[in-house]
């Protein structure tokens, strides 16, 4: 055992800004590493075969034929419905030129006959 009194305590090395800005880098790459590698995968997607495609395409291409002839379809009923509102209105301003015409007859009369 030693008995010399005047021995120096060892003192703990401290970390100096570098080192500690070295050991945080070095502990958080660690971190990212760790958690790519235990992360959980996303699950790849089911391919799908060219015969269930294309019966899916055909499938999406009957619904758009579908809601076109609909489309189509309505837009026929509208015109017959706007082509029978012009008739009626065609009728009545016939009815009212007709009307006006006789009445501008009988005052165009009577104004030359009372002059």
């Amino acid at each position: 055992m030693n008995s010399n009194l005047n021995t120096p305590i060892p003192t703990p090395r401290s970390l100096t800004g570098e080192g500690l800005a070295a050991a945080v880098g070095i502990m958080g790459s660690a971190l990212l590493v760790a958690k790519r590698l235990f992360a959980a995968k996303p699950p790849k997607p089911e391919l799908m075969s060219r015969a269930d495609f294309y019966a899916e395409l055909t499938a999406l291409k009957d619904h758009i034929h579908a809601g076109h002839l609909m489309i189509l379809e309505k837009l026929d009923v509208n015109h017959r419905e706007l082509l029978a509102a012009l008739e009626r209105q065609a009728n009545r301003i016939s009815a009212l030129e007709s009307g006006l015409a006789r009445v501008d007859e009988r005052t165009s009369k009577g104004g030359r006959a009372s002059s």
